[in-house]
């Protein structure tokens, strides 16, 4: 069986329900044939950090969520950058931008345990994979809104 390796980048409203949440990774990867059973865990911003939603089905999932500041966000070159995202959190991507990071931090860490195992050639750090770029879902009947991304993290050996 595969290593999850499917790191979600989620940006949401304030208040956004677990249930939206979930229906929106359950559409975006059903509609680009994605395993739910791929996903390693979900990164956003630390402002989002205590939303109720987001840790509910961080728990009932059992997925980790790593937190990044703005500032680290701000950091990372995307292809859907948003003014109001910037103008609102200090940084133009959260989705894009925390998936990335999260990929990032893990290919890091791999790529550190496997030189301490091996005298062999350094190999060159893989650059994570946006599977799908920004994506906005709302419910029907409903104000709040999630914009999620999908980064892959890449086994370095």
């Amino acid at each position: 069986m595969q290593k999850p390796n499917l790191w979600i980048g989620l940006g949401c409203q304030q208040g956004s329900s677990r249930q939206l949440i979930a229906t929106a990774i359950q559409e975006v990867f059903q509609a680009n044939q994605l395993a739910e059973s791929a996903i390693a865990g979900i990164a956003t911003i630390d402002q989002k950090a205590r939303e109720v939603g987001l840790i509910e089905l961080c728990q009932l999932q059992n997925w980790p969520l790593k937190i990044f500041t703005a500032e680290m966000l701000s950091t990372v070159s995307v292809p859907n950058p948003s003014k109001i995202a910037e103008q609102a959190l200090r940084t133009p991507s959260v989705a894009e931008a925390a998936a990335i990071l999260a990929v990032l931090q893990i290919n890091q860490q791999e790529l550190k345990m496997s030189l301490s195992q091996t005298h062999f050639a350094l190999p060159q750090p893989l650059l994570p994979k946006l599977l799908v770029t920004k994506q906005i879902f709302r419910l029907p009947g409903e104000l709040k809104a999630v914009t999620l991304a999908v980064a892959c993290s890449t086994k370095l050996f």
